[in-house]
């Protein structure tokens, strides 16, 4: 019943993403809150909007960036906290602007690379 209800929530979710042009992320997460709220209440709504976040962020991110954050050489930092996508890099972390793309940034935290959302300093990709 999870499995039905988890997919019925990310169908709800990838329909928004894909139309929405502005801010992709920032919609998916809310309309992705929105859904799984409805399907199920609180519990939903914050998978609903991690769901949300996800696809809308790797619908945003141009494969251009990818590469660009592949190429560029900077060392590794260590952190403690956790680095996956939607957590927020401590403020000890630098943050490199991603040449021509200057609404992304991007640092190479525990020796991977991460791209990094300037305003809420929250990872919206881990590189591979």
């Amino acid at each position: 019943m999870k499995m039905k209800t988890a997919v019925a929530v990310a169908a709800l979710v990838l329909a928004p993403a894909l139309a929405s042009a502005q801010n992709v992320v920032r919609d998916s997460a809310r309309n992705g809150a929105d859904a799984g709220g409805q399907v199920l209440g609180p519990v939903g709504a914050a998978v609903g909007g991690t769901v949300g976040a996800a696809v809308g962020t790797a619908v945003a991110i141009p494969d251009a960036v990818i590469t660009s954050v592949r190429g560029e050489r900077v060392p590794s930092v260590v952190v403690h906290e956790r680095i996956a996508v939607g957590e927020p890099l401590p403020e000890t972390v630098v943050l490199h602007e991603v040449p021509r793309y200057h609404e992304y940034r991007y640092a190479v935290v525990n020796d991977q690379r991460v791209i990094v959302d300037p305003r809420t300093r929250r990872i919206i990709r881990v590189v591979e």
